[in-house]
């Protein structure tokens, strides 16, 4: 039975996604009628999002290494990482084919006639000359940079060295434990401003782009939203479906942390308290501690329907013409770099200007065109790689055997209730 804790945590959550929502509409009537104002917020929006990072290592660490030293070792991490991984590469990957897909299908881009001798290229020079080289040696480098998977591996090996030594290794197991109580209480006072980061992100988002940059580009906008959609409830939805559980009632649970991305345009922002949800769901928590942390590195569907579709988009836009082989080719890199952008800032929008780079053909100054409205297409991204990456959770867990079904159920239906 759920216990005492997540049915409060269930309140609680219900609570924020109403303050959350309110936050939304606030900020978005601020940022339209106040522009000024609403870009005075936008410190909100960051600063929440500094102080979640404050907390986010020290809660990846002490989740893996006490989830390791309770249940396992490293070799059973190394199994759980090894799933992960399998099913990382399988679903972004068809997320790339499906954003490529779809966009050679809806043509977005298609009648612009821009010629890409005549734009700015001075605003996004900075993408382009800290572009992410989309080679192999590039890749490791950049990932062996990302503070998120040297954690992973520190939590890892304290893990598999407090279950070696496990019968004199009880005080300071507990020790991580209290630790971990005390951090996640300090997680939830922090989740207590996520609707003034709500209300600063969305101000800011309206008043610095308008409304009318979604006019000027509402196809490409229009046909990510909806590829975004269809990826989540049809392909996550069968995951789910393989899981015994049902998206929409997962989405039901995780709204206000939906709602939160969305407003913020970070997963980073609710990382602590979807792995606290996924726990108490009945995902074992060194799957959750291994496998959600992680997957913001490897699994970024969002991320993933972005890039081939933005790209396809700037070059029907410059008519630049893409045979098969370039289109596969195009695919090939940004395997590549859909991971190798993870842990940098503007990470979808680098590993754009870096796949760019690497095909040769689209040109690289095509990047102006989506200045304008980057953002609203972060937003698009920013809740799929979250929805992504909580059902790759549960899955991995389904598949470890390591999944209360019966909990999650019972969890769901006293969410579900008012």
């Amino acid at each position: 039975m759920p216990s005492a804790t997540s049915r409060a945590r269930g309140g609680q959550g219900r609570m924020l996604y109403v303050q959350v929502i309110a936050a939304v509409v606030v900020g978005a009537l601020i940022g339209y009628c106040w522009p000024k104002y609403g870009i005075a917020l936008q410190p909100l929006a960051d600063g929440f999002i500094r102080l979640i990072r404050l907390v986010l290592g020290p809660v990846i660490f002490v989740t893996v290494a006490t989830g390791l030293a309770r249940a396992g070792n490293l070799r059973e991490a190394g199994r759980i990482g090894l799933k992960a991984l399998i099913y990382f590469e399988v679903l972004s990957t068809l997320a790339l084919a499906i954003g490529l897909v779809v966009a050679n299908v809806v043509r977005p881009g298609a009648g612009m006639n821009i010629d890409p001798r005549t734009l700015d290229v001075s605003a996004v020079a900075a993408y382009t000359t800290n572009a992410l080289p989309a080679t192999m040696a590039g890749l490791v480098q950049t990932l062996a940079r990302n503070p998120i998977l040297q954690i992973i591996f520190c939590a890892m090996v304290a893990g598999g060295v407090l279950s070696f030594f496990r019968a004199k290794a009880g005080p300071c197991l507990n020790f991580l434990e209290a630790a971990a109580k005390g951090l996640f209480f300090v997680v939830g006072l922090i989740m207590r401003a996520a609707p003034l980061a709500a209300l600063g992100g969305v101000a800011f988002t309206v008043g610095h782009f308008g409304l009318g940059s979604l006019a000027a580009l509402g196809r490409l906008l229009l046909a990510l939203y909806i590829t975004s959609a269809l990826f989540v409830f049809v392909g996550l939805g069968l995951v789910m479906r393989l899981c015994g559980i049902r998206l929409w009632s997962l989405l039901r649970y995780l709204k206000a942390e939906i709602f939160i991305t969305f407003a913020t345009v970070s997963t980073e922002a609710v990382l602590p308290q979807t792995m606290q949800k996924l726990e108490d769901l009945g995902c074992a928590k060194e799957v959750v501690g291994l496998v959600l942390p992680a997957g913001y590195t490897f699994n970024p569907d969002g991320t993933a329907i972005y890039l081939t579709m933005a790209t396809i988009f700037i070059a029907q836009a410059t008519n630049t013409p893409l045979s098969l082989g370039d289109q596969v080719f195009m695919l090939g890199v940004l395997m590549l770099t859909s991971k190798g952008s993870a842990g940098v800032a503007g990470a979808g929008f680098v590993a754009l200007a870096a796949t760019l780079s690497s095909v040769g053909k689209i040109p690289v100054g095509g990047l102006v065109l989506l200045l304008g409205v980057d953002r609203f297409l972060n937003e698009a991204r920013a809740v799929t790689n979250l929805i992504g990456n909580s059902v790759a959770t549960i899955a991995v867990a389904t598949w470890e055997k390591s999944f209360d079904r019966e909990r999650a159920r019972q969890v769901l239906d006293e969410f579900r209730q008012p």
